[in-house]
């Protein structure tokens, strides 16, 4: 059928084709189809067609590397101005960058598929988890054993008392709140960090699978086109 088609449109080309015999007919169809082809065989699309397939997973990986890494970066720039009043607050607002950059590093390195960026994002989670228990732990261990901030008001106001009640019980109020919200805090970081941390672990056999089973040439084109 290919030669046929290739016959009608020469011969619409050039009126007098039929005097050069099939020879110029037959030299005309393999440039047209080498034209239109391309470089890449049919054979190739397929291998590249599969292999965006079954990266997906990986790319949704990336996905959730940049969402993490943009929200811990606005939480680490929240924290930006409490820095320098106190050594807590700059060690949260450093341990905040560190993680947000290695999100964004993992990231990049997942886009190469490189199986070492399951281990540092997962990694960096647990990191992560740790953080936020010890500067919660810090917030509720000050609480049990300081003044507590409302101490002086009420050695200096005495009348507070007759208001609110006596000062112990508002510290005791106090405490239960902090231990409450604080609680809070390491018990939902540990369920969310702990997750996170268990699904980029788990994109390490997903990797090594794609690079063992994905051709070398296809890996090295999404590689350099990766964003």
């Amino acid at each position: 059928m290919l030669s046929a088609a290739a016959d009608v449109v020469f011969s619409a080309l050039c009126p007098f084709s039929f005097l050069l015999g099939d020879s110029v007919s037959i030299a005309f169809l393999p440039a047209q189809a080498a034209q239109s082809a391309g470089p890449l065989t049919v054979e190739h699309h397929q291998q590249i067609a599969s292999a965006h397939s079954r990266a997906a997973k990986i790319r949704s990986a990336a996905r959730v590397a940049t969402f993490n890494g943009w929200v811990t970066g606005a939480v680490a720039l929240c924290s930006l101005p409490f820095a320098p009043f106190s050594i807590a607050g700059f060690l949260v607002a450093l341990g905040l960058a560190v993680v947000t950059y290695n999100e964004f590093r993992g990231r990049k390195m997942l886009l190469a598929y490189d199986p070492n960026a399951a281990s540092l994002l997962g990694w960096n989670q647990v990191g992560f988890l740790g953080l936020i228990a010890a500067y919660s732990l810090w917030m509720i261990a000050d609480a049990f054993t300081g003044p507590g901030p409302f101490t002086k008001e009420f050695q200096q106001y005495p009348e507070l008392q007759q208001a609110l009640g006596s000062a112990e019980q508002f510290q005791q109020l106090y405490r239960l709140v902090i231990l409450a919200i604080y609680g809070s805090v390491i018990a939902l970081s540990a369920a969310f960090q702990g997750y996170s941390a268990c699904y980029y672990f788990t994109r390490l056999p997903i990797i090594q699978a794609y690079l063992q089973d994905t051709p070398g040439w296809i890996v090295e084109m999404q590689r350099a086109t990766s964003k």
